[in-house]
């Protein structure tokens, strides 16, 4: 088991018995997670939150000898995006060794040993040379020929924010705000309301270019005396 107290890890959920939920976490062992930690406040149906072959992102709260305590409702929205990209990333190059390797499970480890999934995907796609040191000879090919061929799916991070103002410059000072923002998408809702949006190839990219935008934006709201408001997800 290599696990550590706050770590956040993806898990199946096998058992679902009186007042605790059974799982499988991805590559270390069992845990439990009790009611309370898979929602707060009282839970009426169980199965809107966990069911049997669910797979969901939880914080390790406890380590024992054998057996692992975690928690569901204790992970952040960043957090459970950013586990699932990775447990997406790694099933697509498990998905792409399987379709030219015969032992895909085993260079799968061995390449997880010196790289996250992802980085590893981005070095062979510049770096093709990388592939033989993990793929034999004979399979290095076949799998560059489908890492070339996938193309994979841009993440999109999106907030919505407020911006109101009553002076007779309202409108020239929101607009002011708003251009101030770099590298992001933005989108009148309506009712002084708007969309930020930010495409990246991975979720961290995409969020800090939209965070970064909302800092912009709220730095020049402050300073125009516009009321900024952004909601939480």
């Amino acid at each position: 088991m290599n696990l550590k107290e706050d770590d956040i890890v993806m898990c199946t959920v096998t058992k679902v018995e009186g007042t605790t939920v059974f799982v499988d976490i991805d590559n270390n062992g069992t845990g439990t997670i009790v009611f309370s930690e898979v929602a707060a406040g009282r839970i009426r149906n169980i199965r809107e939150y966990v069911f049997v072959g669910k797979k969901i992102v939880c914080k390790v709260l406890k380590i024992a000898k054998d057996h692992v305590e975690l928690s569901l409702r204790r992970v952040t929205g960043k957090e459970k995006e950013e586990i699932k990209e990775r447990y997406e990333k790694e099933r697509n190059l498990l998905s792409m060794l399987k379709a030219s390797t015969k032992k895909p499970e085993e260079i799968f480890n061995k390449i997880k040993e010196s790289y996250e999934a992802q980085e590893f995907i981005e070095e062979a796609r510049s770096n093709p040379s990388i592939v033989e040191k993990f793929i034999p000879k004979s399979e290095a090919q076949a799998f560059s020929k489908i890492l070339i061929e996938k193309k994979e799916k841009e993440k999109i991070i999106k907030k919505n924010i407020t911006v109101k103002s009553l002076s007779s410059t309202g409108i020239n000072d929101i607009k002011s705000a708003l251009q101030s923002a770099k590298n992001v998408e933005i989108k009148y809702l309506g009712s002084s309301k708007f969309s930020i949006s930010s495409k990246a190839k991975d979720f961290k990219q995409a969020n800090n270019q939209v965070l970064a935008a909302l800092e912009q934006i709220k730095n020049k709201a402050k300073e125009k005396k516009l009321f900024f408001d952004a909601e939480e997800k």
